[in-house]
């Protein structure tokens, strides 16, 4: 007898399953804003002082870095649905 699908079925209700899910999404916005402030920084620290752009030239570039970085990560991320077996997930 052929099985469809995974032999894996979880239960939507179950709290632990809720919880792991709601843990993992957290877990995930915030190594995604760890991301985006770690390259920010390290871009703006970069250009400040190890090249001739200045603080100002250094700040629009972080802060351009900055803002793409939220909207390709984070903002991609936070309106994903919470259930990750969810199809197109």
């Amino acid at each position: 007898m052929a099985t469809t699908g995974s032999p894996f079925s979880p239960n939507p209700n179950d709290p632990q399953l809720v919880q792991h899910e709601q843990t993992y999404k957290a877990f995930n916005i915030i190594m995604r804003w760890c991301m985006t402030l770690t390259a920010a920084v390290l871009s703006f620290l970069t250009l400040w002082f190890a090249t001739r752009a200045g603080f100002i030239g250094a700040a629009v570039v972080g802060l351009i870095i900055l803002y793409l970085g939220y909207n390709f990560l984070v903002r991609n991320e936070a309106h994903k649905p919470l259930d990750v077996w969810q199809p197109g997930r």
